[in-house]
């Protein structure tokens, strides 16, 4: 005896029954064979503003910097914080346009928004120049530890932007954002390397 098939037919309204599968409202479900889909920048509406939003707190701060680093510069009193100082000016006004980059990869105007955080810490670095007296090495001392305070402030900024970039499938943004990120690290090390070396042991037996 034949096993009888059934098909399915209409439902009792007349209307054609639906796939109990639920749709995903056009949109892709993330990564598909380890490709970033197109329309990854798109996801996550408010993460995206989130992101925007802290690239312009960036840009801000970076060109605060481009005017703080000159006077850190002038006010050390030793030769290889100077010029640390100045190497780092010229990556920094780097950062700037890379920024730029970065706002025309998200085919968004690039636009600078207050950054209270580096307002604060140059604000602090001031101080540091104010408080303490011109050619000693407590002044390069506290130049130090006030420009680590910036970096640490931007390796937190640049390496959250970059791990969110790589989240939202923003693959080149967060490769430049990499970059800044890597080079900010550079710069505390360096700061360390100096105050290590010499000039912490200096101040020390200043009278």
């Amino acid at each position: 005896m034949k096993k009888e098939i059934k098909k399915q037919g209409p439902s009792k309204n007349g209307k054609e029954k639906k796939s109990s599968v639920p749709a995903n409202n056009g949109k892709t479900a993330g990564r598909t064979n380890g490709k970033t889909p197109e329309n990854a920048s798109d996801s996550g509406s408010a993460l995206k503003e989130f992101f925007v939003d802290g690239l312009k707190d960036l840009y801000w701060a970076e060109q605060h910097l481009v005017k703080s680093l000159p006077k850190m510069a002038k006010a050390s009193n030793t030769k290889e914080l100077r010029n640390l100082f100045v190497d780092h000016l010229s990556k920094t006004k780097t950062h700037v346009f890379k920024l730029e980059e970065v706002f025309q990869l998200l085919k968004v105007k690039a636009q600078a928004k207050k950054c209270d955080g580096i307002e604060g810490l140059t604000k602090e670095a001031d101080k540091s120049i104010e408080q303490t007296e011109d050619n000693t090495m407590t002044r390069d001392v506290a130049l130090i530890i006030a420009a680590q305070k910036v970096e640490h402030y931007e390796i937190a900024a640049y390496g959250g932007l970059t791990q969110l970039a790589h989240t939202m499938g923003l693959d080149d943004a967060a490769y430049i954002l990499g970059e800044i990120f890597q080079e900010e690290k550079e710069a505390d090390a360096l700061l360390s390397e100096i105050a290590e070396r010499s000039i912490n042991v200096e101040a020390e037996h200043e009278a």
